[in-house]
């Protein structure tokens, strides 16, 4: 429900209902869809068809899915994330810093597929794309340039696939995205007779409601190996709302409407698994998201002028991962994988807000047998956030620029984020 300025350029993750949490994949955008897939570090999961999960990535993966099958788990995220650097006030520098600044969640997920008939399955999904929460507090050196941020959202969708040909199968969806968000920066100084320090500089918030799209493919080139294609469209959103602050030319404690346009860049995936013995298999993913349509962020107001809060300047981000299931027994496997995941900002972009960076994801998983119709899955992952610089410096000459509230930032961020997955899968 709040919103702005690095709210947008900041987005980071947290929950389909709820609670909150820092980046987990580039920009704000989320890429945990089910406990399964986080065993392996989300590879290969365009072409794999454990569950009815399988939809959130590829549509198609719907007719690999016998009878009615429905998948509901969650993951419960720890981010360990710290800033250290220096800002200046009145042209002296001053140590700043901000500690575990990006609160924990529980993300969930819930999905249900129906094989029609031999060719043609339906299928639908809820659960999160994207989404984020920072709250650097107003003691924060560089607060000035902004001290919190959210982005919530909650997607539902509604799929279908057909089998073209025996080896070939397309499928496509409709997706209905409830988002709402924040962004808020207080000063950093006291200046007598204009401002004391912690009061608010800019706060905005914001919702809104859209529809978008997804289309995927999968063609089973023989019996162990798979390829597996999708692609979702960009969302834009208007979050409209109110804004606060001397920022926008108001007086404490007073309001105005305004609204903020906000895009959910479009991804696409392409991923391949291989069963190379009885026991073994091997799967991969490259995923890329479109964050150079990321310029600006700009907010509206009726009958104003339109005010540009940031220029962001984002650039496009790749996710490579490579993953293995081993069946131990008929009963229990073990999944691994290994992903890297590119910074979609450089140094000179980067704000504490939105401490977006380089990423690693280090996984483990199982899933358990429990009768013929349930399957249990756990998932682990640990993800190590590269050490990463920014340079938060006067944006103009305006009175209103957040250098004169507190001076420039320079710092460095740090972290690590724990994951930990759970998952039922049944089949009727």
């Amino acid at each position: 429900m709040k919103m702005n300025k690095t709210l947008l350029s900041a987005a980071v993750a947290v929950g389909l209902l709820s609670t909150s949490t820092v980046t987990l994949a580039a920009g704000f955008q989320l890429a945990e869809y089910s406990a399964t897939g986080l065993g392996r570090a989300y590879a290969g999961e365009a072409a794999m068809a454990d569950g009815a999960d399988a939809q959130w990535r590829n549509p198609a993966m719907l007719t690999y899915l016998e009878g009615t099958q429905v998948s509901v788990g969650a993951i419960y995220v720890d981010p360990n994330i710290d800033i250290d650097g220096t800002s200046t006030p009145g042209g002296t520098s001053t140590p700043s810093s901000s500690s575990d600044f990006a609160h924990s969640a529980v993300i969930p997920n819930f999905y249900v597929s129906h094989k029609y008939n031999e060719k043609f399955a339906l299928g639908f999904a809820a659960g999160t794309n994207y989404g984020m929460e920072t709250d650097l507090g107003k003691d924060f050196g560089g607060a000035n340039f902004g001290n919190e941020a959210s982005v919530t959202s909650m997607e539902l969708n509604l799929n279908a696939a057909y089998q073209v040909i025996e080896s070939v199968s397309i499928g496509g969806g409709i997706r209905y995205v409830m988002a709402e968000g924040s962004f808020g920066a207080v000063s950093a100084i006291t200046i007598p007779n204009a401002i004391n320090q912690g009061d608010t500089l800019k706060y905005m918030e914001g919702d809104d409601t859209a529809w978008g799209w997804q289309i995927g493919t999968a063609w089973q080139i023989n019996e162990n190996n798979r390829l597996g294609f999708t692609y979702k469209s960009e969302v834009d959103l208007t979050l409209e709302g109110h804004a606060e602050g001397m920022g926008f030319g108001l007086a404490s404690g007073h309001k105005k409407s305004g609204s903020m346009d906000l895009a959910l860049p479009a991804t696409a995936e392409i991923a391949s698994f291989h069963q190379l013995t009885e026991k073994v298999a091997v799967h991969a993913s490259i995923n890329w998201t479109d964050w150079s349509s990321f310029e600006k962020l700009v907010a509206d107001f009726p009958g104003e002028q339109s005010d540009t809060i940031k220029m962001e300047n984002w650039e496009d981000n790749y996710r490579f991962a490579i993953g293995t299931t081993y069946q131990m027994t008929p009963k229990l496997a073990l999944r691994s994988g290994i992903a890297y995941d590119t910074s979609a900002v450089s140094e000179k972009n980067r704000t504490a807000t939105i401490p977006e960076t380089d990423r690693t994801w280090l996984s483990i998983g199982a899933g358990y047998q429990w009768s013929e119709q349930l399957t249990l899955d756990a998932g682990f992952t640990y993800i190590l956030a590269k050490d990463a610089k920014m340079h938060e410096e006067r944006e103009g000459m305006t009175i209103t620029d957040p250098a004169n509230f507190g001076g420039e930032f320079q710092g460095e961020v740090t972290g690590s984020i724990w994951l930990v997955g759970i998952q039922a899968n049944y089949r009727f």
